[in-house]
């Protein structure tokens, strides 16, 4: 696989076929994110496309679900999805399902009829980088989405008989606020429901843009220590039914996943124990 930049994708996709498409991330202006701020966003022709297609084919590859590359390849024109779409029909018609990344603001581009004929063509899963549920911190980090905005597009999504998996992101309301922000959180993804929820303590690096606004003082991270009470504060508001959620944190050797709401007590058990070991720490 011809591949430029770092790889990135769910968890929920390690054993699917990575198919990139694209290269870069078309909005790149999240404050926190560092994945693609060195690239320039571009299609991939669709001759690389449909070379990358054969030779897995030709290696005797018979992938059910293929995860779609690079940052949002759900913002591409529709017309050239379709062609990708397509093609991954005429090469593995065995495929059950197509996912990929994508911005709240990507679906507002596309039509009821758009959606509805892209998951006609196999797209199943999308997933978004909702990252929180507090609005004054949405536009803080300059997210491509509003909160009203992303209950709408979700809406649509849901209509035409797609899901979405919620990327979130602890820690990124700052010091103080982690409590407040799993309950906001909570709060959207218990109206939104999301099949999947990923769920990781923000890492701030030294080239994020992020960085200069610690340094002059416009935000403070939050600690570990905050970040395991924020994701528990999350679990225990979280009411609606989830298939697969996986939080972890950077930071810690702290992973918890599990079914809502199968596993909650498990789950928070769990977390529980690293929060008390994290306190010691701090004592």
């Amino acid at each position: 696989m011809e591949y430029e930049g770092q790889i990135c994708r769910p968890p929920m996709e390690r054993a699917s076929f990575m198919l990139p498409v694209a290269v870069g991330c078309s909005y790149n202006r999240c404050t926190f994110c560092t994945l693609f701020k060195h690239l320039k966003f571009r299609e991939l022709p669709l001759s690389q496309v449909e070379a990358e297609l054969l030779r897995v084919k030709n290696l005797g590859g018979h992938p059910k679900q293929i995860f779609l590359g690079d940052g949002n390849p759900f913002g591409l024109p529709t017309e050239r999805l379709y062609e990708i779409l397509e093609m991954i029909r005429c090469y593995f018609p065995d495929c059950a399902s197509v996912n990929m990344d994508a911005t709240v603001t990507n679906i507002s581009q596309k039509s009821d009829e758009e959606l509805n004929r892209l998951h006609e063509l196999g797209v199943q899963e999308l997933y978004l980088g909702i990252e929180c549920g507090t609005a004054d911190v949405l536009a803080f980090m300059k997210k491509d989405h509003t909160i009203p905005e992303a209950y709408e597009q979700i809406g649509r999504l849901h209509a035409a008989g797609m899901a979405y998996n919620a990327h979130l992101m602890f820690g990124l309301a700052g010091a103080g606020r982690g409590i407040e922000n799993a309950e906001n959180t909570a709060e959207f993804l218990n109206r939104a429901t999301p099949k999947k929820i990923i769920d990781f303590s923000i890492f701030i690096h030294e080239r994020a843009p992020l960085y200069r606004d610690i340094e002059a003082g416009r935000f403070v991270p939050a600690t570990e220590l905050e970040n395991l009470l924020e994701e528990r504060r999350l679990l225990q508001c979280l009411t609606e039914p989830v298939e697969s959620y996986d939080g972890f944190h950077d930071y810690l050797e702290v992973r918890t996943r599990g079914r809502l709401p199968e596993d909650k007590e498990r789950m928070l058990a769990h977390l529980d124990e690293a929060i008390l070991k994290e306190e010691g720490k701090a004592s």
